[in-house]
């Protein structure tokens, strides 16, 4: 999901800088796969929400936005929760 960013970031500084065709060419498309496929994973979790599909609608930060939206909360030594589960 961090190359959704890293192609926005490649267009948007060619865009402000020579907008040379080169590097469009091949990083629109890139973009626009990784921002299909960052989609797709959220809708396809078996613990999606509709903020973390909201979220991965988002260009370029989207997918990682969501996916930590997604990520399992994991007990620390001081949460009291893993002291009750007999941790």
């Amino acid at each position: 999901m961090t190359v959704e960013l890293a192609t926005l970031v490649v267009m948007l500084a060619n865009l402000i800088t020579v907008h040379l065709p080169a590097i469009s060419s091949p990083a629109g498309p890139t973009h626009g796969c990784a921002y299909l496929f960052s989609f797709v994973a959220v809708l396809r979790d078996p613990q999606r929400t509709p903020r973390a599909i909201a979220l991965s609608l988002l260009p370029g930060i989207g997918g990682l936005l969501a996916l930590r939206q997604l990520a399992p909360l994991k007990p620390t030594k001081t949460d009291s929760r893993s002291e009750s589960l007999g941790a």
